[in-house]
């Protein structure tokens, strides 16, 4: 089967790269290292020109091959490529934001192989408090994609990662998100705080300690906030109560089990109802299942994850922008 386009989810820390035959079929991916903060750095010689640009060495690394078997195969990418600090900045799009349509405001640029990438905007929340994303507008468009119509109105889509999004839509808009850095703040507190000199890594998922960790988020303890119970990642391991491999588990619950607390919050103030809504997980299926964990914990009943966001949501810009064709059997 041939392929029909070449698709990237090119981040800060890694580079994914599909092939995708009709109707988004994926034949071949591949995951590099190569994020916009990580890029190659070593020269080699690029359709006859000796180059040092760390995003076409990049380029050439995940896909070089597969345009030496097709050559012309159209690109397209969505995620930190089409930054300030990427590949050729995308402008952001305003909420609320038709996902579908970022199709036709794709922002181009020609590589040195002499192929165009296509590169998707990311999305804006204009406010006191400003919001963006970059990639996670292109997920929640694949897995809109396979709802039904109008099921995505009373759907929140979670996307958790370093910094962890929650999307809102309407009527295929992205009408508002939040935005938690809990990936991010469990990394630094464990690599460059008094938490992590006694943390023992590496040992096997500790469920027990990261139920305990969301619950302590959840309990009247952790009203104080994240700020102050923190501490208890260290204090609970001084008294011998929780063991050095425990604890990274449990500052990871108690982490997630304040960013859903303050959700939940906020879901019920901006709904008017106690009842919550469902959720979609989208994301690495081992932190996904950690949210579900703490999602049903904190009153979130009905949660689901959804697979290959990406791929589906690259394809549905592709065909937007005409880059690809209809599958005849749709």
């Amino acid at each position: 089967m041939l392929a029909q386009l070449i698709a990237l989810d090119w981040g800060t820390t890694s580079l994914r790269a599909y092939k995708l035959a009709l109707g988004g079929q994926v034949l071949e991916q591949r995951s590099l290292s190569s994020g916009i903060m990580q890029l190659p750095r070593t020269p080699r010689i690029i359709n006859g020109q000796e180059c040092d640009d760390g995003f076409e060495l990049a380029f050439d690394e995940a896909c070089g091959d597969w345009l030496d078997q097709q050559p012309g195969l159209p690109v397209i990418a969505c995620g930190m490529v089409g930054s300030a600090q990427g590949w050729c900045e995308a402008a952001y799009r305003d909420t609320p934001a038709n996902v579908a349509n970022l199709g036709i405001s794709l922002q181009t640029i020609r590589s040195l192989r002499g192929v165009d990438v296509h590169i998707v905007p990311g999305v804006i929340q204009r406010s006191h408090l400003p919001n963006v994303m970059r990639g996670e507008e292109t997920q929640v468009l694949g897995v809109l994609h396979n709802l039904p119509d109008g099921a995505a109105n009373d759907v929140l889509i979670g996307l958790p990662g370093s910094h962890s999004k929650w999307v809102e839509v309407a009527d295929g808009c992205i009408v508002h998100f939040d935005t938690f850095m809990t990936g991010e703040v469990f990394a630094v507190l464990s690599d460059h705080s008094i938490l992590g000199r006694t943390q023992q890594r590496g040992a096997a998922f500790d469920g027990s300690a990261f139920d305990r960790g969301v619950h302590v988020a959840l309990s009247t303890d952790g009203e104080i906030g994240p700020l102050s119970t923190l501490f208890s990642a260290r204090s609970l391991g001084l008294t011998g109560e929780l063991s050095a491999s425990a604890q990274p588990d449990y500052l990871s619950g108690l982490l997630i089990g304040h960013e859903l607390a303050a959700l939940a919050t906020v879901q019920r103030r901006r709904r008017n109802s106690v009842h919550l809504p469902s959720i979609i997980l989208i994301g690495n299926a081992q932190l996904c299942e950690r949210y579900r964990r703490a999602l049903v914990a904190c009153g979130f009943a009905r949660v689901t994850l959804a697979e290959q966001a990406t791929e589906r949501g690259l394809w549905q810009l592709a065909l937007a922008a005409g880059l690809v064709i209809q599958h005849p059997s749709r």
